[in-house]
C-alpha cells in the first residue's frame, strides 16, 4: 500500500494547513500540549466553552465532522480525507473530544435510523457543537452484558413512560440529547424485547449524578429514570429492534476508539529519551531498549490496522468487528507504558503535584485513567469475544439464556 498523498490529497492537506495556520486557536497550544491524559481541562478559559467554540469555527468553514454528508453538517469528504484533516489539526484536536460521543457513535446512528427530518433536524446542531449527545447503555445489574439491560419503557399512546437507571455514562451532565436503549417487553429473549430511543436530557424526570473517579474528575455518571416521557416519534428502528439498532452504535464506537487509540507511546519515548538514571541515560540500558521495541512494534501494529480499516472505509463499507483490535491493544498498552514510566521514577512516581512530579505528572494522569479505557467502549473480555467469534470464526460462549424469555432468566442462584 502506497501512503503517499495523491496529488488530490496534498492539494486538501495544503487547504486543511493553511485555514488551520489561520484560525487554529495558537494561544491554547502549549496548553493542549500539556493537559493530562482524560477529560480536558484549562487553566486560561473554560474548556467546554473553548471545545464549543472551536467546533463551531469548524462548522462555519465547512471542517467539521469531515465524513458527514453536507446535508447533516458535514463536507462529504473521503475517509482518507478524514485522517489528513485529523493530521494536520493535531494538538486541536483536544477540543473536540467533548463531542466524540455525538460525531462519532450517535450521530451515525441516527443517520442510519432516524427520520430524514429528525436527521435535518439534530445532526447539523450536533455537527457544529451547539448540541451535545451521550450514549445511555450501561447498566449496574449488565455490567458488560448490554443486552441484560432492565430499564423498562411503557408504552402510553404516542408516548413510552420509562423507569430505571443507567451508569458510566459519559459526559452525560454536559449532554443536550441521548441515545437510549430500553426494554420495551420482557417476555422475550433479552435481544428481542430491546427498542431504541433518542432523548432530550432536559426532559422532566432525569437525574444525573457524577461519579468521582480516581484522577479526580467526574466524566462518568449515573442517570436515573423515574416516569421520563418519551414520544414514539424518538423511536430509531421498529419496536423490538433495538439490539439491531445498537449494533450500528457499537461498531462505531469501536471504530471511533481504536482510530484515536491513544497508547502513552511517543510519551514515553520523550521522557526515556531525556531520563538519566544512577548508571546513565536510560537510552543506554538494554532493559529499557527492549521495552521500548516492543512497545513501537505494537504502536506500528495499531497504526496500520487502523489504515487497514480506512482502506475499507473508503470502499463503502461498514465499520466491522475488526476495530475492537485496536481499542483492545492500546487499553492494555496505555496501562502498561503509565506503569513503566512510575517505576522508571522510582520513589517520584508517587507525586501528583504536575509542579514537582516528572513530566508534569502525565504518567500518573494517565494511570488513574487507563482502567476506565479498558472497561469504556467495551471490556477486554468482551472485545476478546468479538474478536475471535466475528474475525477469528472460533465457537461462540455457550450461552445458558438463549432463547429464554428475559423474565424467566435467573437473577441469582437457588
Amino acid at each position: 500500500m502506497n501512503f503517499d498523498d495523491t496529488p488530490q490529497e496534498a492539494a486538501f492537506r495544503a487547504e486543511a494547513r493553511a485555514w488551520l495556520d489561520a484560525n487554529a486557536p495558537h494561544e491554547l497550544r502549549q496548553e493542549l500540549e500539556d493537559a493530562p491524559f482524560g477529560r480536558l481541562q484549562l487553566k486560561s478559559v473554560d474548556a467546554t466553552a473553548a471545545s464549543r467554540a472551536w467546533q463551531k469555527k469548524k462548522y462555519d468553514a465547512g471542517w467539521a465532522v469531515l465524513h458527514w454528508p453536507k446535508e447533516y453538517g458535514g463536507r462529504g469528504a473521503s475517509p482518507i480525507e478524514r485522517v489528513i484533516w485529523q493530521q494536520e489539526e493535531g494538538v486541536y484536536g483536544k477540543l473536540s473530544a467533548l463531542f466524540g460521543i455525538g460525531h462519532g457513535m450517535c450521530g451515525p446512528t441516527m443517520m442510519a435510523w432516524g427520520a430524514e427530518e429528525q436527521k435535518r433536524e439534530r445532526l447539523p446542531k450536533l455537527a457544529a457543537g451547539v448540541e451535545n449527545w451521550c450514549q445511555l447503555f450501561s447498566e449496574p445489574s449488565g455490567g458488560s452484558d448490554v443486552a441484560g439491560l432492565r430499564t423498562r419503557a411503557e408504552r402510553d399512546g404516542d408516548e413510552w413512560v420509562v423507569n430505571g437507571q443507567k451508569i458510566w455514562t459519559s459526559v452525560a451532565h454536559l449532554a443536550d440529547w441521548g441515545l437510549l436503549i430500553l426494554r420495551t417487553d420482557p417476555n422475550l429473549p433479552k435481544h428481542d424485547g430491546l427498542t431504541m430511543f433518542f432523548l432530550n436530557m432536559k426532559s422532566p424526570g432525569i437525574e444525573i449524578r457524577p461519579i468521582k473517579q480516581a484522577n479526580g474528575q467526574s466524566d462518568f455518571n449515573e442517570v436515573f429514570f423515574t416516569d421520563v416521557r418519551i414520544p414514539d416519534s424518538q423511536r430509531l428502528g421498529a419496536v423490538g429492534q433495538g439490539w439491531k439498532v445498537s449494533i450500528t452504535t457499537l461498531m462505531n464506537e469501536r471504530a471511533s476508539i481504536g482510530a484515536r487509540a491513544f497508547t502513552g507511546f511517543p510519551e514515553l519515548w520523550e521522557f526515556v529519551s531525556q531520563l538519566d538514571t544512577p548508571d546513565g541515560p536510560a537510552l543506554d540500558n538494554p532493559a529499557v531498549r527492549s521495552k521500548l521495541a516492543n512497545w513501537a512494534a505494537r504502536s506500528s501494529g495499531l497504526k496500520y490496522t487502523a489504515y487497514r480499516a480506512i482502506t475499507e472505509l473508503s470502499k463503502g463499507q461498514l465499520p466491522g468487528p475488526e476495530n475492537s483490535i485496536g481499542k483492545l491493544v492500546s487499553g492494555s498498552m496505555l496501562q502498561e507504558i503509565a506503569m513503566y514510566a512510575l517505576d522508571l521514577q522510582g520513589e517520584a512516581g508517587i507525586l501528583l503535584d504536575p509542579a514537582q512530579a516528572e513530566a508534569a505528572a502525565r504518567f500518573q494522569g494517565i494511570l488513574l485513567r487507563s482502567p476506565a479505557v479498558r472497561i469504556e467502549g467495551g471490556t477486554d473480555e468482551i472485545l476478546r469475544n468479538i474478536i475471535a467469534e466475528r474475525v477469528l470464526g472460533l465457537p461462540p460462549d455457550i450461552r445458558a439464556d438463549k432463547g429464554i424469555p428475559f423474565n424467566k432468566i435467573p437473577t441469582k442462584a437457588g
